[in-house]
């Protein structure tokens, strides 16, 4: 089983992440303004559950790889260290403008959940981000890859639900702000691409 120290490393970085505007926590708080607290809440439990499905494909297709070669996962792992890394620096150098809450069309807590729900589950990035990010805290040495998976996913999705229904209940307070601040836009490839490059490097060289 997943061990102290990597679970709290993980929930750390994940937390770190979610700290940073996304296009995720702007439309929750675009949802939340546009259709009160609820429809926020409906929009990022929707997002949450995107993620889940994202974590089962992950789970279940890297664990397959690990059970047909130690090898091959080891390829994957170093291959999603380099994808992290890669992100990390095309964010540092992109140009980043100013955030803006994307405009959102008023609509019911059912229709917010579904659209994200889909969303979330069709976005290529995603996908990619899970099969790159999930291996590098599994430790086949530490027991079955499928719960080590298993657990980092939903610790994921859990946080993502919790921490977006946060920010739709709070979204009257915090979206002024981000109206007042838009500059913060300028310095979150700068923050994003630290922490990709930072976890890319630890993980490369952690087991050497």
């Amino acid at each position: 089983m997943i061990d102290a120290t990597t679970l709290l490393t993980y929930a750390a970085v994940v937390l770190g992440l979610f700290l940073i505007p996304g296009p995720a926590v702007l439309l929750v708080l675009a949802r939340s303004v546009t259709g009160g607290p609820r429809v926020g809440v409906a929009t990022g439990l929707g997002i949450a559950l995107g993620d889940l499905v994202h974590t089962a494909m992950a789970t279940f297709g890297l664990s397959a790889v690990l059970m047909t070669s130690a090898l091959a996962f080891s390829i994957v792992k170093y291959a999603g260290v380099i994808y992290l890394i890669v992100l990390g620096v095309r964010a540092l150098f992109e140009k980043n403008d100013d955030l803006h809450l994307p405009a959102s069309q008023p609509v019911d807590g059912r229709r917010a959940f579904l659209q994200a729900i889909w969303a979330e589950m069709l976005n290529p990035k995603t996908a990619l981000f899970f099969l790159a990010f999930l291996p590098q805290f599994v430790h086949p040495e530490h027991g079955s890859a499928v719960a080590q998976f298993a657990v980092l996913g939903l610790a994921f999705v859990a946080m993502s639900a919790v921490y977006t229904s946060l920010l739709a209940l709070a979204a009257g307070q915090i979206s002024p702000w981000i109206r007042r601040h838009r500059g913060i836009g300028r310095w979150q490839g700068r923050v994003v691409g630290t922490i990709y490059i930072a976890l890319g490097v630890r993980l490369a060289f952690q087991e050497r």
